[in-house]
């Protein structure tokens, strides 16, 4: 049964709450003139088909967005389930994110991540403030995945694995 009666006027309610989404967990790279950069976002998302676009929202207070931004062009790497550890390292803020994680450069240059499930690399389309956040679009350029690999999925605060073994469809 559900409780409705909460008021939704406290980030830990709004959290607890919205937290029963399950997403996946992507780390959005660039290049930059210092070396590579990169951060973990929870909030990506597939935009349009026509033409080709998907959105992320960095917070924002982020550091590293500008810096990105500045490089016009960025991968979204969809983690892969097994890769939390990636995860924490590109969520943590002055230390080196890439120490110890292997990459390549993408399609436009930007660090595609080892393992990864998908890669998706774009060029910055737009962006528009959105409370504490900002929303940015990006234009698809070049995109692939690995089919062996499962994603990481993030859900009430805690990493899962989904079910090797769906159910059947109902017939």
């Amino acid at each position: 049964m559900f409780d409705l009666s909460a008021p939704a006027d406290t980030a830990g309610a709004v959290r607890e709450v919205l937290g029963h989404f399950a997403t996946g967990v992507a780390v959005v790279t660039a290049g930059g003139p210092a070396g590579p950069l990169g951060f973990t976002c929870q909030s990506f998302v597939s935009l349009s088909l026509e033409p080709l676009l998907v959105s992320f929202s960095p917070a924002r207070t982020s550091r590293t967005w500008p810096r990105i931004r500045t490089a016009g062009t960025f991968g979204v790497n969809v983690l892969a389930a097994g890769q939390a550890d990636v995860s924490a390292a590109f969520a943590g803020s002055g230390n080196d994110r890439f120490r110890g994680v292997g990459w390549s450069p993408g399609p436009g240059g930007a660090p595609r991540l080892d393992g990864v499930c998908a890669f998706v690399s774009c060029e910055l389309w737009d962006e528009y403030e959105a409370g504490d956040h900002t929303l940015v679009v990006g234009r698809v350029l070049a995109l692939g995945a690995d089919p062996a690999r499962e994603p990481l999925v993030f859900h009430r605060g805690r990493y899962r694995a989904l079910d090797p073994e769906p159910p059947p469809h109902p017939q």
